[in-house]
């Protein structure tokens, strides 16, 4: 059953107001939880394929205007529908939806990381059919400075991996205050600035490990590119 339900493509349309207009994310038949993820009235969560975008909680970079700008899109003219990958699963881990959304002929997942709100994610390395156009509206957001590329510079392209930013820049700045020091905003906590180099005995002796990478790992601490740096 699965099988077939999944070679159909299925496209579940939202419902549809008795005026005739589309659903919208104003409406009762949706609510934007993140840049990446709906649920419908009937209490389904639904989690867009093939993009991931940063978090909400904790505050990373751009998590917020993801958010908005996957709320403006869904407000646009046109039928909102649901559309399944024949070649990927047809639910997460969560047991949430997997689809693209679609606002008439507008790929919703695909115009987020056109226009940089989100990455290309391909859980497992697996690839659906528009993972080609995503990857390449992620080269060319990147390269023109669009969205999170613009506004958290440290971010990577890696379409493997879920996208991290760094957090938001207030609760850097927080961050360096409370301490009275100045602190790497390469690493999450307050890891000193220190111009010569830090290794994870170091960081230990300093009662810091482990430490959360969220930009750049300058010291090399986090050795199998986890983004967790001397966990062991």
């Amino acid at each position: 059953m699965k099988k077939l339900f999944a070679l159909a493509s299925v496209i579940l349309a939202l419902s549809v107001s008795s005026a005739g207009s589309p659903a919208s994310a104003g409406s009762p038949t949706l609510r934007v939880i993140d840049g990446d993820t709906i649920t419908l009235s009937s209490g389904e969560k639904v989690r867009l394929l093939q993009i991931d975008t940063p978090e909400l909680n904790p505050a990373e970079c751009y998590g917020k205007e993801a958010r908005s700008a996957l709320f403006t899109l869904l407000n646009a003219p046109g039928e909102l529908t649901l559309k399944s990958d024949p070649k990927l699963d047809e639910r997460d881990r969560y047991g949430r939806l997997l689809r693209y959304v679609f606002v008439g002929k507008t790929n919703i997942n695909l115009k987020l990381v056109e226009i940089g709100a989100a990455a290309p994610y391909f859980y497992r390395g697996e690839r659906g059919q528009y993972s080609a156009q995503i990857l390449q509206a992620a080269l060319n957001a990147k390269a023109k400075s669009l969205g999170l590329w613009k506004a958290c510079p440290s971010t990577r392209l890696t379409p493997g991996n879920v996208v991290t930013t760094a957090a938001v820049v207030s609760d850097l700045k927080a961050a360096v205050v409370s301490a009275g020091v100045n602190c790497d905003p390469n690493y999450a906590g307050c890891i000193p600035l220190f111009t010569s180099d830090l290794d994870c005995a170091d960081i230990k002796r300093l009662g810091l490990a482990p430490v959360k990478v969220i930009g750049i790992d300058v010291h090399k601490l986090d050795r199998d590119g986890d983004r967790v740096g001397c966990g062991k």
